[in-house]
């Protein structure tokens, strides 16, 4: 990259770049271990001939944070597929169950937002169908981050939750499902051929929130992908033509995971490959009455704090899944 020719070629020059980032992304994060670890071995013997406390304490909790380190660096080991490291795209749509389930994809969408937010990552609103009565039907987001579909993959599939309804009147236990779906992003190196005839596209008035902000025009984009019957939608921006070129943006992803998850499906078979997770199903439960429990159905991994966990703290169940599936 230091070379005088590099920019000669500025579509190979963007590549190694990109390389570059993601060798990054490894190195970076073991060298700052590494050194916080030598920092304290050099320190500790000193503070414990001189017995002080406060900084013995002190560098007790820094060896605590270094492992927690090292063991985020060992669950991303686990993230090396070739569309890991992307950017994502995040849907969830409510299952049946009418203003329930609409609430409950609400739900689910603060809580990956707050995981997002946790995580220090950048969250975009691309689409929303709001609910007739309460919450959202449909809702798609970009997530922006290292690693970002590598991690949310872990949440694709089917979401139950299980609580007394504060829309039945007799206070009766409802179950509701949502469905969580992830595609990453894919950049302009991977050519995947749409042919015009191919698609449908409908333009349609962008929801608002009223008043002086409800839309005049049919900015809102549809496009239907006439052979799969993949739809994709996006509202996000003012302008028609943006929003049109999000949509095949994500019709692009989409189609290449399509593809991608097709041939690695068809590898595990030729393989053997015993663990098996099926597209769509139940992968979650999150119980407020009775009693309060989260359970993932696929690791077992459970925890007793459904709020907290409704407040993004999900990293233990994607660790979980990855050190299983990963």
């Amino acid at each position: 990259m230091g070379g005088a020719a590099f920019w000669d070629d500025p579509s190979e020059a963007q590549k190694a770049i990109s390389e570059c980032n993601d060798l990054k992304l490894w190195t970076v994060p073991y060298k700052e271990i590494k050194e916080r670890f030598e920092n304290v071995s050099a320190l500790l013997p000193e503070v414990e001939e001189c017995q002080e406390l406060s900084l013995l304490q002190d560098l007790m909790r820094e060896l605590d944070g270094i492992e927690k380190s090292l063991s985020e660096l060992e669950v991303r080991k686990m993230l090396s597929g070739e569309l890991d490291a992307k950017n994502c795209f995040f849907s969830i749509n409510a299952g049946a169950g009418g203003t329930e389930a609409c609430d409950w994809a609400l739900m689910l969408s603060r809580m990956y937002e707050r995981w997002v937010t946790k995580r220090g990552w950048a969250l975009d609103v691309l689409d929303t169908t709001q609910g007739e009565v309460a919450g959202i039907k449909s809702i798609t987001f970009k997530i922006s981050g290292p690693f970002a579909y590598g991690y949310a993959k872990a949440e694709r599939g089917v979401h139950r939750l299980v609580r007394i309804s504060p829309f039945d009147s007799n206070a009766r236990r409802h179950t509701s499902f949502a469905s969580v779906d992830v595609t990453p992003e894919i950049g302009d190196e991977i050519q995947i051929d749409i042919k015009p005839d191919q698609i449908r596209i409908d333009t349609y008035r962008a929801s608002g929130a009223g008043g002086q902000h409800v839309n005049k025009t049919d900015s809102a984009v549809r496009i239907t992908h006439i052979p799969t019957g993949i739809v994709v939608s996006c509202q996000s921006e003012r302008s028609q033509v943006q929003n049109k070129e999000t949509c095949m943006k994500l019709l692009r992803a989409k189609l290449y995971e399509k593809e991608f998850l097709e041939r690695e499906s068809k590898i595990k078979e030729m393989a053997g490959e015993k663990k098996e997770i099926a597209w769509g199903s139940q992968i979650r439960s999150y119980v407020f009455q009775p009693y309060t429990l989260v359970k993932d159905a696929r690791t077992k991994y459970e925890v007793g704090n459904v709020h907290a966990v409704m407040d993004g703290e999900i990293d233990d169940f994607i660790n979980a899944y990855l050190k299983e599936f990963g």
